[in-house]
């Protein structure tokens, strides 16, 4: 599989950047120390000032690649849900078994992510970590009806849409498919969050993980 993602374009929506960063070096450093930066210090604190001084470049030449840091969170979100779109489709496409292959869903969905050394600009671990805290604010902004008719979430809803399908195949008179597929998706994140800051409100832990929740949970309602 990594050999496989080493020539792997992730298509990101044309309309959340300025240019490509992916056609060239320095649009790669932008999002690899993006990623590290946002991690060390948090998104508001983040800006393309301090990037800038990161990657020893004019905070210019950010604005080159991206309009404002919104747009590059998006960016940096829609580049991890293509990722996961891939993965799912890549190691679900042999599984027969409805009821195999949406527990292999599930996993990748919610499991703790390890970087991935075939994307040598993107630390996969980092992001995931990204995700979990970030991309809900990319979603609760006022221009978030706007921004998805543009087509800013569309790989996003598609991951959840392959789930939807995976659930209709285990259970097609299950009315709640939808509604099932987005809180697996968009609840891992919540709980990892939640084990890792707010653990009196959370079973999960070391022991019990997102993804352990989310099969039993899947497992009770559809079965």
């Amino acid at each position: 599989m990594n050999q496989i993602l080493s020539h792997l374009k992730i298509q990101i929506n044309e309309k959340i950047y300025v240019k490509d960063p992916e056609t060239s070096a320095l649009g790669k450093k932008i999002v690899q120390e993006s990623i590290l930066l946002i991690d060390e210090i948090g998104f508001e604190d983040f800006t393309f000032k301090k990037l800038g001084e990161r990657i020893g470049s004019n905070e210019s030449s950010i604005y080159r690649y991206f309009e404002n840091k919104h747009k590059l969170l998006v960016y940096l979100c829609s580049w991890y849900w293509g990722w996961m779109e891939y993965r799912l489709a890549f190691s679900t496409s042999n599984i027969a078994n409805p009821w195999e292959k949406l527990q292999k869903a599930i996993t990748i969905v919610t499991e703790i992510i390890e970087d991935d050394t075939a994307t040598q600009h993107i630390n996969e671990s980092v992001l995931n970590q990204i995700i979990i805290v970030q991309f809900t604010k990319t979603l609760l902004t006022k221009e978030v009806d706007e921004e998805n008719k543009q087509g800013y979430f569309l790989v996003y809803k598609r991951v959840i849409n392959r789930l939807i399908a995976i659930i209709e195949e285990v259970n097609p008179e299950y009315k709640f498919a939808r509604s099932l597929a987005s809180s697996i998706v968009e609840g891992a994140l919540h709980q990892h969050f939640l084990k890792d800051h707010l653990t009196t409100i959370t079973n999960c832990n070391s022991d019990n993980s997102p993804t352990s929740f989310y099969i039993d949970l899947a497992k009770k309602v559809l079965q």
